[in-house]
């Protein structure tokens, strides 16, 4: 007659309760006016990785998310973002002008940022012209 096998406990599946902690932001990234970036909220989704975005300076243009982060943040409607508009560009009357999303805030940064008034007033949400 054959033993019978002892029931063993599963190896390695172990439960923890995870408690989302607020993170607290130690560095936030400003734009570097120098090299002309700026604070843009996005508007729309276009597609292909290209975005409508309100910038700081009262225009719209097409933004394109930046290689270095296009899979690995995602950007929706109403986000803050950083955006470097491109100056090599000829800016025309009828067509929109372009630049590229180098940063988006996550929640807590936003928060930091408006308690320390960095946003300007104009891109708040509810004030974007459409």
């Amino acid at each position: 007659m054959a033993k019978k096998k002892k029931k063993q406990a599963k190896k390695g599946r172990r439960t923890y309760s995870h408690k989302p902690e607020e993170i607290v932001p130690s560095r936030i990234k400003m734009p570097n006016r120098r090299i002309g970036e700026m604070f843009g909220r996005v508007v729309s989704i276009l597609g292909n990785d290209r975005m409508e975005v309100f910038c700081e300076d009262e225009k719209h243009r097409i933004g394109r998310i930046r290689g270095k982060i296009k899979k690995r943040v995602w950007i929706r409607i109403g986000d803050l973002v950083v955006v470097s508009p491109w100056d090599w560009e000829t800016e025309m009357k009828d067509k929109l002008g372009k630049c590229e999303i180098t940063w988006r805030y996550m929640k807590s940064e936003i928060s930091w940022l408006t308690r320390n008034r960095r946003i300007p007033d104009i891109l708040d949400i509810n004030k974007i012209p459409f």
